[in-house]
């Protein structure tokens, strides 16, 4: 009797392939897919649909030919750079490249065989990677990629018996580097120094040897020097870039538009220190003819020059508390390429006309020679317009201008984020004398739209000409980012409009929902984060937040290499003369688009960096002190807390909880205790005692003080960080 044939099996649901793929080592294909589900020949082509559609959808990450991940998974091998080490002197690193959504994976590097140097922050290797946990890998090294090995920063502490040891500066670096006998390079106690690691030979410490000693601790010149070593931050310019620099000279009016007579003004911050932007406006019928002038650095920048060259590799200026790391020489970021009250300077201008409602209705660009007014600061600006001094310039034009430009502004609906900005104030030892807040004044705001309005221009001009254009570009939040904030509100009572394409009007709202109250601060930050970070792009997807379709970075070529890329490509397209766009460079400008937006983010990184350690310098007597504050994340290891009123913020570890088994939800953002049934989530008023305080790797450590094991102590609350130096946020 034959056998009935057997029916063949349920396709499996996507679920059951997610879940799958999630648990399954490393990446699969569509073979084991159907093999685990015991799928016919004819179900494997209705398979490789589904799995199409899924990664379509995001569901699945492609990773190599024909197969898959769960979204988020590592492959099997990639490049990682060290970035600290754990408390057993291991290395840890992260995926280069990341662009999944939240923090990058941790990966927990393998020790190096016996006998070569350790891993040290800031080398590249190519690691096999295993998944060991949520979020987490192990990394063995197939090959090392940096030529010169990593390097350790740290501070030197001697032995008596010769050698010493280092403590690294940097937070996420948990073990001490051993250095032996004769190779202290002449450092001395406290001295921070930068070494290298040596072949391991034994258990224990590290190695290294001492390779150059950058002062002490404390000094002046420390907080600034350590984040600029840490961050790999370009400091000493080439000798053919300075040359260069140092043979500029000034400009004359042949083949430019004179505009000395046009009283353009320079508004920076107290402490700025170029000034590379100017502005005008005067009424024209209805409207307003505005003129924003802006140092023609492409004239001395010359394509693939030593100058050019170095500025790329920095791809813009650093700004910290007591220096300045510039992208161009100082004998141009501070002399002809500043636009210095009385001084006639080359320039390239736009010249903008809108109408009573804000709306642009005609532009110009050229090159032309100017002579600055008057060199103002936004307080000495914003304190003329409200006493009703014009200071013989024409103070009320531009204000009237602005009022137009922002009633456009919100005509079109942005996302105007309030996030307070702090200034450090040192004293003349270098030490942190005050932190106080910078207000955002109606003249920022001014300058803001005036920038904004002529990096509008510069894109659209650019797609006139049909030349090439490094947009400046902002994508919407993600679908996950925005349940995240739809999550976060909920706690608030807060709603957002159903679906997930929302205008940037719909997320302005929420603040203006919430301006002036005591949840503002924390809604800002979380609304922050819920964003995607703007970068340089050829391909051009719009500026989400600011709700414009396109826009390119034009009005600070001496601090960004972007605006002298976008400056070039104007230059040729309106055949304005020398310093135009080559042929030569628009293969590259996607590759330089990247680079330039990492050096942004790199900078960015150092600045906060800079602030963090120049506040917990600041707080180090404070050890003891109690202050209100509020909690501004969960994690299931501990809380983050914000200090009122100031913006100081720490940790506040879950082992100084009261004993109890902590329970962290990440939909509600809340640490409950099982048996004490405390609960702490976001925005929660807590008032916290400062445990910690470490000017060497800027770290804050709190104890809440209800619920802590310590005691309390009496103090006064803190001052926060400074942030930003008082620049028009362009985004």
């Amino acid at each position: 009797m034959p056998r009935k044939p057997r029916n063949p099996p349920d396709m499996p649901s996507r679920d059951a392939i997610r879940r799958f793929v999630r648990e399954s080592p490393g990446r699969v294909g569509k073979r084991e897919i159907a093999r685990e589900f015991g799928l016919t020949a004819d179900q494997r082509l209705d398979l490789r649909d589904v799995l199409r559609a899924m990664a379509a959808e995001g569901e699945l990450a492609p990773a190599g030919r024909r197969r898959v991940a769960a979204p988020g998974r590592l492959p099997d091998a990639m490049v990682v750079q060290i970035t600290g080490t754990d408390p057993d002197g291991d290395a840890i690193a992260r995926p280069v490249g990341w662009e999944g959504e939240g923090p990058p994976p941790l990966v927990l590097m393998a020790p190096e065989p016996r006998g070569r140097p350790a891993l040290a922050p800031g080398e590249r290797v190519l690691a096999r990677l295993s998944p060991i946990g949520p979020g987490r890998y192990e990394g063995r090294t197939l090959k090392r990629l940096t030529d010169a090995p990593g390097r350790v920063l740290g501070v030197f502490h001697p032995s008596p018996r010769g050698g010493g040891r280092i403590v690294p500066t940097d937070r996420r670096s948990k073990a001490e580097w051993a250095v032996p006998p004769g190779e202290e390079g002449g450092a001395k106690p406290g001295e921070i120094v930068l070494a290298a690691p040596l072949p391991a030979t034994s258990f224990g410490l590290k190695p290294a040897r001492v390779l150059e000693r950058l002062g002490s601790m404390g000094d002046a010149r420390s907080v600034s020097l350590i984040v600029i070593h840490t961050h790999d931050i370009p400091v000493e310019f080439p000798a053919a870039a300075v040359t260069e620099a140092e043979r500029a000279g000034g400009v004359g009016p042949q083949g430019r538009t004179d505009l000395r007579d046009i009283p353009l003004v320079t508004i920076d911050g107290e402490d700025a220190r170029d000034f590379d932007d100017a502005v005008f406006a005067a009424p024209d019928g209805d409207g307003f003819r505005l003129t924003v002038a802006i140092a023609d650095v492409a004239h001395y920048v010359q394509p693939d020059s030593a100058l050019d060259r170095a500025a790329r590799t920095r791809g813009n200026s650093c700004y910290f508390p007591d220096r300045v790391v510039p992208m161009l020489p100082e004998a141009l970021s501070n002399g002809w390429c500043s636009l210095r009250p009385g001084e006639d300077r080359g320039c390239l201008f736009v010249e903008m006309r809108v109408d009573a409602a804000g709306r642009k209705t005609a532009h110009r660009f050229g090159r032309g020679l100017m002579r600055s007014a008057a060199r103002l600061t936004y307080e000495q600006v914003q304190a003329a317009q409200d006493s009703g001094d014009d200071l013989g310039l024409p103070l009320p034009a531009l204000y009237a201008a602005f009022r137009v430009l922002l009633a456009a502004r919100d005509a079109r609906g942005t996302l105007d984020l309030d996030l307070p900005e702090r200034r450090v104030v040192l004293d003349d030892s270098g030490r942190v004398a005050a932190v106080s807040p910078r207000p955002r004044l109606d003249s920022h705001r001014l300058i803001e739209e005036f920038m904004v309005l002529a990096n509008v221009c510069a894109a659209e001009e650019l797609e006139r000409l049909h030349q090439p254009c490094v947009y400046r570009v902002h994508a919407p939040p993600s679908d996950q980012k925005l349940d995240a904030l739809r999550g976060f509100l909920r706690t608030l009572d807060i709603s957002l409009p159903p679906g997930n394409q929302l205008h940037p009007r719909d997320l302005d709202r929420v603040l203006k929902l919430v301006a002036g109250g005591e949840q503002a601060p924390l809604v800002n930050e979380v609304m922050l984060r819920s964003q995607s970070q703007a970068a340089y792009a050829v391909e051009n997807i719009g500026h989400f937040g600011l709700s414009l379709a396109r826009y390119a970075h034009f009005t600070s070529p001496i601090r960004r290499y972007a605006d002298l890329l976008v400056h070039r490509a104007l230059v040729r397209g309106l055949r304005l003369g020398a310093g135009g766009l080559v042929e030569a460079e628009a293969p590259h400008l996607a590759d330089w688009a990247e680079h330039i937006t990492a050096t942004e983010r790199r900078a960015a990184l150092a600045e906060r960096d800079a602030i963090d350690r120049y506040l917990a310098a600041f707080m180090a007597d404070k050890v003891g002190s109690l202050f209100a504050a509020r909690i501004s994340g969960v994690t299931r290891f501990g809380l983050f807390v914000t200090v009122t009123g100031s913006g100081a913020s720490g940790l506040v570890p879950v082992s100084s909880l009261q004993d109890d088994f902590w329970f962290h939800d990440e939909a509600t953002q809340t640490l409950s205790g099982r048996r004490t049934r405390l609960t702490f989530g976001l925005t929660q008023e807590v008032e916290v005692l400062l445990a910690e305080a470490s000017p060497v790797t800027g770290g804050l450590v709190f104890h809440i003080v209800d619920g802590t094991r310590g005691g309390t102590a009496a103090g006064s609350p803190g001052t926060g960080p400074a942030r930003g130096r008082g620049r028009p946020r362009q985004r």
